[in-house]
């Protein structure tokens, strides 16, 4: 049986993650955004919690990629 769900790909991942949402307007909220699940994926992994250490290290990496790499659309972009 076909899957007829939503096409993978950036549309999925702007939906997770908007980055022309409001509130990732500020370039400090993005950064902090990405970096926060990056140091909790430390903490995890020095507690002792690989699982959940990668699943933070997962998330911030999707949430670095999305917000700082490739960013809010710039004004003509945007299909609001």
């Amino acid at each position: 049986m076909p899957f007829h769900g939503p096409k993978a790909g950036p549309r999925v991942l702007k939906k997770f993650i908007d980055p022309n949402h409001p509130f990732f307007a500020n370039a400090l909220v993005r950064w902090l955004s990405a970096a926060l699940p990056v140091l909790w994926a430390g903490f995890e992994f020095i507690n002792g919690s690989p699982g959940w250490g990668l699943a933070f290290a997962a998330l911030g990496a999707l949430a670095f990629w999305v917000l700082i790499v490739r960013g809010p659309d710039k004004p003509a972009d945007r299909q609001d």
